[in-house]
């Protein structure tokens, strides 16, 4: 039976909604170069992988089917995106340039299978990096309940998600990581 691990980073990880997860997210997950670079319909700047972002520790968690296509599938639903959008690693696969060392923290935890979210960077709907200055001054210029939304996205990311673009935002605009009992975390027992 094969063991199918999906790779959060952002909102996944605090609200999974349908997405078809065993209990608990794993905070020792491979390395990953992730950054706030995104901007989404509803103005947030969201975390995606971007190829010059320092690599944090991603978060982990086995799905709850063992077919690989069933979790691409459940990924998709809960992102809103297409099949397209959805990185696939298999076992005997190199390791995906943005994600480090895959093959082998796969290997060290038994897993045959890994799927992630794979938007890229967008701003201004263009498919540019934003400098962090610009990711300040467009959160900056948001109001009422777009902004409260923006600011609740950067606070409740994962604390361990600590990019550089993230502690330009806690300084300039002071959003700091909200101190929550979120999502259940687990001990690696599974």
């Amino acid at each position: 039976m094969a063991i199918v691990a999906c790779l959060g980073w952002g909102s996944l990880v605090l609200d999974p909604r349908s997405l078809r997860i065993q209990r608990a997210w794993f905070a020792d997950g491979p390395f990953a170069r992730v950054e706030f670079v995104r901007q989404s319909r509803d103005d947030r700047i969201t975390l995606v992988l971007e190829r010059n972002a320092i690599p944090v520790r991603t978060l982990w968690a086995v799905m709850d089917c063992t077919q690989v296509d069933e979790a691409r599938r459940s990924l998709c639903a809960r992102e809103g995106c297409n099949s397209n959008d959805i990185g696939v690693w298999a076992r005997n696969d190199e390791s995906p340039s943005l994600i480090l060392d895959l093959p082998q923290w796969a290997q060290a935890n038994g897993v045959d299978f890994v799927i992630w979210t794979g938007l890229s960077p967008k701003f201004r709907n263009d498919g540019v990096v934003p400098s962090s200055d610009e990711v300040i001054a467009h959160l900056s210029s948001l109001s009422g309940a777009i902004r409260d939304n923006a600011e609740r996205y950067v606070r409740f990311a994962p604390r361990q998600i600590d990019t550089v673009y993230r502690r330009r935002i806690e300084s300039v605009l002071h959003w700091l990581p909200a101190d929550v009992n979120g999502p259940s975390v687990g001990d690696r027992k599974r």
